[in-house]
């Protein structure tokens, strides 16, 4: 068996694979090269979306369409790599929605497990399994797998957050599901709050039995981490190539926040300069505050508030920024470490 592609094929092998092709069989030699690979090889391109580009266009899908016709009025990232496929990386889905002033976003329910990350506007809300959540710019919203969640905008501005969803991994398992009520908005059932209050301050109901592998934490809120972020910026030094770095968990188990999905949130200080580092989970980031650069391979992408961009697997990048920075990531490291093929490189 040979892992070299071969640039002759003898007219006997030819008629071989002709013959064995029709009971749908194939020569593993003539393609383990392709399948097995010495590292990752990904289709999936460093690219960035600039948000002083696609927030006109956001805004003209505003005047075209309604958030009760398109369901969910979103502009999807598509990584150059990825065209047509609705990926920002090859496993997850990335696009950014907008809700306008008076607008409901109706509700539904799917397999695929999402997370919200407030881009722009104040006061509009997302509602999950009959609880309500006002969302601010920074916050991070989990969407569990199978829960309802319909969004409204009762303020007077629009709302603009970026989507991540476990699409494609759900798509590669034949797992898709989708399912919709029939009316516009869930009934609340619960104080907007109250999850937070159970699971958000270090203590949990002594009755709490799991439901999932998701946070039963689905709102965590940008203060919190500001907060936190600040905190260690005044008592340790940065590490080398993050920074100041925390990630989202479930507060029941200590885990990953959502069992696909990794979500995290760093500080870069001013003048910060990182090293190398590289790790096989392909990473969507959205800057929060401040403003940098990020060299990835041989090219270097520009960055400011509300700007997205992504660093595909295993491919070497380094931050540095000229003023104190805050960058919120998510990529598909749950699912990797989980079947133990993470790995990294600093």
């Amino acid at each position: 068996m040979s892992a070299v592609p071969q640039t002759q094929v003898s007219k006997e092998r030819q008629d071989f694979y002709k013959r064995i092709d029709t009971g749908h069989v194939a020569p593993l030699w003539e393609v383990l090269h392709d399948l097995i690979t010495p590292k990752p090889k990904t289709p999936c391109v460093p690219v960035a979306w600039k948000w002083q580009t696609v927030l006109p266009w956001i805004m003209e899908s505003g005047q075209l369409i309604t958030a009760k016709e398109a369901e969910r009025r979103v502009l999807v990232l598509e990584n150059p790599g990825l065209r047509g496929q609705a990926r920002a990386t090859h496993s997850l889905y990335a696009g950014l929605q907008l809700v306008l002033p008076g607008e409901i976003a109706p509700a539904h329910r799917h397999s695929q497990s999402a997370l919200r990350f407030i881009v722009s506007g104040d006061g509009a809300y997302t509602a999950v399994d009959g609880e309500r959540v006002t969302m601010h710019v920074g916050d991070f919203i989990i969407t569990p797998s199978w829960t309802w969640h319909d969004h409204g905008n009762p303020s007077s501005e629009p709302i603009i957050w970026m989507d991540v969803l476990d699409v494609p991994i759900v798509e590669l398992l034949d797992a898709q599901f989708l399912e919709r009520p029939g009316v516009e908005k869930q009934t609340i059932v619960r104080t907007e709050g109250e999850s937070f209050a159970r699971y958000g301050n270090t203590m949990m109901p002594l009755d709490y039995t799991p439901r999932s592998h998701t946070s039963p934490l689905f709102w965590y809120p940008y203060t919190r981490a500001r907060e936190a972020l600040a905190t260690l910026a005044a008592s340790e030094n940065p590490h080398p190539c993050h920074g100041h770095k925390l990630q989202y968990i479930n507060p029941a188990n200590g885990g990953p926040a959502m069992p696909t999905i990794g979500s995290f949130v760093q500080m870069l200080p001013s003048g910060f300069k990182g090293r190398d580092y590289r790790s096989t989970d392909s990473t969507i980031f959205s800057c929060v505050e401040g403003r940098g650069r990020v060299n990835v391979g041989e090219q270097t992408i520009e960055f400011g508030s509300k700007d997205t961009f992504v660093v595909p697997s295993w491919m070497k990048y380094r931050f540095e920024v000229e003023e104190e920075t805050v960058v919120f990531s998510a990529s598909d490291r749950p699912v990797q470490q989980a079947l133990d093929l993470w790995r990294e490189e600093a």
